[in-house]
């Protein structure tokens, strides 16, 4: 298993979307956050301005959705060409029905969780996403620490896709950088999103690289 590093634009400078997207141009997706300032007390970017990264992205686009009615507008997502399209479970009336929706379509389907929604309803049916997203902070912003209590559902779902031997990315989102990513591993994640700890730094490039590093030190040393 290898470490994917899914830097957000959330910390990308919005009016250079081009020029940012190529100093990641080693990330392995790009990690899209589109907010609706409903589900989340935040506003960013809707389909169309996710169309056109489609357009000029070197790289297959990650995204995340923290919106409302997300039955009704995912698949819009999924249409734009996204390799990956995440829902919150908590926006869904139906998560199973609208993975299977997305898949259809011919994107890579995930599910998120917050972090006070417990695991364990997911674990189940697990086989029916591409993707199990525990946000280890509260979504919405960046620059948040993360949330050490979120690290017992990585393991948690960790152990239930080993035992199942399930192909399902364990992503995570929320104070990721080198300081826990390779923790973060240990406990079970293989996919990481990294914001500020990507574009703070002077070279992106190396920081991908260095983060990727650790996280893969940190799935070799998994118990």
């Amino acid at each position: 298993m290898s470490a994917r590093i899914n830097p957000s634009i959330l910390s990308a400078d919005f009016a250079n979307f081009e020029r940012d997207f190529n100093s990641i141009s080693n990330a392995d997706l790009i990690h899209v956050d589109v907010m609706d300032n409903h589900f989340v007390p935040n506003l960013t970017f809707g389909l169309p301005m996710v169309t056109r990264m489609q357009q000029i992205t070197p790289k297959p686009l990650d995204v995340h959705l923290m919106i409302d009615d997300v039955d009704r507008w995912a698949a819009g997502y999924a249409e734009t060409g996204a390799y990956s399209v995440t829902f919150h479970a908590e926006a869904s009336d139906n998560p199973v029905a609208l993975a299977r929706k997305l898949r259809a379509i011919g994107a890579r389907a995930g599910v998120a969780i917050k972090p006070g929604t417990a695991v364990e309803g997911f674990l189940d049916d697990l086989a029916e996403f591409d993707q199990l997203l525990v946000m280890t902070v509260e979504p919405g912003f960046g620059g948040q620490s993360l949330i050490e209590e979120t690290l017992n559902k990585v393991s948690a779902a960790r152990r239930r896709i080993n035992t199942e031997k399930l192909d399902v990315w364990l992503q995570v989102d929320g104070g990721i950088d080198e300081s826990n990513i390779e923790r973060v591993a240990i406990a079970g994640a293989d996919t990481f999103v990294a914001g500020s700890a990507v574009f703070k730094a002077q070279d992106r490039a190396k920081q991908i690289e260095n983060l990727r590093n650790l996280a893969e030190s940190g799935i070799k040393h998994r118990h």
